[in-house]
């Protein structure tokens, strides 16, 4: 009887990386230690020059899929993933966060249980510095609705590497956005819920690095990646009016308190150059108000009736 390694896999992983060869390191080894074998690993080399090629070339696994290229982004190495992909579901693992023994065990278990499931987001451990926060989510099963409604009020934890989805749902869609550069895992879930609803799961199968060098955790640019959120998806404006310039607002009133007046200043000219947003004071100041207002109701039915926490 063959192997479970030489059989095709039952679920693809991609990460994508660039220049950081010893987190991808770590990475991979939290993949090829997992509890079940039959998987592969697919890492997307964007064009690093740290001897990442040479560093994975060392690890003779042949459910190590390396693939080395120029891909213009994370998202267009994402998306060479899925193309490569073998397996039916994909889930995915950034290059400086680490999955805990039983991910892919638990993950399959659930697209096995249900042959309609499309999208399953799993809860995390949040790490910065020598701070570890949990992330769980509810145990629930969302509604394409309402899982756009988790997304534009931040209600739910997102992040790329809680997101596992059938192929096939991924190619339906187009993948990641290229155009994207922050918020991207938002965005392809927003795309995903005009098809598909999600199981969150409150398994915190996952750990996240918050690396001193990832774009989500500056604040610097904050508001143009969210104009530009706004512009692929402009619809949001017009079905969530107040959220918009409550998240604008929001990120404004933090760097003031926080003593960042330029920065301050500038999110706010940044947002009013921008065509998907261009908020005025007032309407920031409004926005931020009935913004709080609805998306406390939101989060508090959401805790009520499933038993989540806003993210």
């Amino acid at each position: 009887m063959a192997r479970a390694v030489d059989m095709a896999p039952l679920i693809t992983v991609i990460t994508p990386t660039h220049n950081r060869r010893e987190t991808v390191l770590r990475a991979v080894e939290s993949v090829l230690s997992q509890s079940m074998p039959r998987f592969e690993h697919i890492v997307v080399d964007d064009g690093s020059t740290d001897g990442t090629a040479a560093a994975l070339a060392r690890i003779s696994d042949p459910r190590l899929v390396y693939v080395g290229a120029k891909w213009r982004g994370a998202n267009a190495a994402r998306n060479a993933g899925i193309e490569r992909a073998r397996a039916p579901v994909v889930t995915f693992l950034d290059s400086d966060d680490v999955y805990l023994p039983h991910r892919l065990e638990r993950t399959l278990a659930w697209f096995d249980d249900n042959a309609a499931l499309q999208v399953l987001l799993s809860s995390f451990v949040s790490r910065k510095g020598s701070r570890s926060t949990n992330c769980v989510n509810p145990e629930t099963f969302v509604s394409p609705m309402l899982l756009e409604r988790t997304l534009v009020a931040q209600t739910i934890f997102i992040a790329g590497s809680a997101i596992s989805a059938r192929r096939e749902a991924l190619l339906e869609i187009g993948g990641y956005d290229s155009d994207i550069n922050r918020m991207q895992d938002r965005e392809l879930l927003l795309r995903l819920a005009r098809r598909f609803g999600a199981q969150l799961s409150g398994d915190m199968d996952w750990t996240k690095y918050n690396s001193q060098n990832s774009i989500s955790g500056r604040r610097a640019g904050y508001v143009e990646a969210y104009a530009n959120l706004m512009g692929k998806h402009p619809h949001i404006a017009h079905s969530y009016p107040h959220i918009p310039p409550y998240m604008i607002a929001r990120q404004i009133i933090a760097d003031i308190l926080r003593g960042r007046i330029p920065e301050a200043f500038e999110g706010y000219m940044a947002n009013r150059s921008s065509k998907a947003l261009g908020y005025s004071l007032p309407e920031l100041v409004s926005g931020y108000v009935q913004g709080r207002r609805w998306r406390r109701d939101l989060s508090n039915k959401f805790r009520d009736e499933r038993g989540a926490r806003p993210a």
